[in-house]
């Protein structure tokens, strides 16, 4: 377990051009706004711009549909990252929204050899599977959310067999509470009984560091308070 005071910046990458998809959820706007706030260029792709409603010099905003792999190229083409906060409602439906987009997304960075990728996804899939507590093992996750885990899980086994410089965020339960830098993270964090959670804001800021740190390259991590 570690916490978030030992990432090691790497020299000369402290402003980027990052593109950001899923900026129109409650966590990509708080991607987006801190992502301004630390002087970094942010391109946004979203079906429906009037919904983005953020005005900054830094900020450019694309209209396009993670679904569509043309829209991704061009949204990916001169880009140094990007992060994902790729999600949807459709819980009780079978779905590929999340792994559809997200091959979109590898196959772009590939062909326009943009390398880091940082994509939110959730405890409780693969091999942090029941970390998300007995109420979400028993039963959010197989009565609710069994679709869209199910996606979740093909969505990281794509990023993971990739050749992106890739970093898998599995947050616990988000909520709406303020930022803070003194969360927990780490490959084994969750809990088999309690739900742990995690504020949007401060998953927002874990991704952020992480554009500038090797510490979990080509790794899946645990995010909780």
């Amino acid at each position: 377990m570690f916490k978030s005071t030992i990432f090691t910046p790497i020299p000369n990458l402290k402003k980027m051009n990052i593109l950001i998809v899923g900026g129109t959820g409650k966590t990509g706007r708080l991607l987006i706004s801190q992502g301004l706030e630390e002087g970094h260029c942010i391109t946004v792709m979203v079906r429906k711009p009037n919904k983005l409603k953020i005005n900054n010099p830094n900020l450019k905003v694309l209209k396009g549909n993670v679904l569509n792999l043309e829209n991704v190229e061009t949204a990916v083409q001169g880009q140094d990252a990007v992060l994902s906060a790729l999600g949807h409602k459709q819980f009780f439906i079978k779905t590929s929204i999340l792994s559809k987009g997200t091959m979109n997304i590898i196959r772009a960075m590939e062909k326009k050899e943009v390398d880091r990728f940082i994509c939110i996804t959730s405890l409780g899939i693969n091999e942090s599977r029941f970390r998300l507590g007995l109420y979400y093992t028993l039963f959010v996750i197989p009565v609710i959310l069994f679709f869209y885990f199910r996606d979740k899980s093909k969505q990281e086994k794509l990023i993971a067999q990739s050749n992106l410089d890739w970093t898998i965020v599995r947050p616990g339960q988000l909520t709406n509470g303020r930022k803070r830098t003194n969360y927990q993270h780490g490959p084994n964090l969750g809990s088999y009984i309690l739900t742990k959670m995690i504020s949007r804001a401060s998953v927002a800021h874990f991704l952020l560091k992480n554009l500038t740190s090797n510490l979990y390259l080509h790794k899946a991590v645990g995010i909780t308070n």
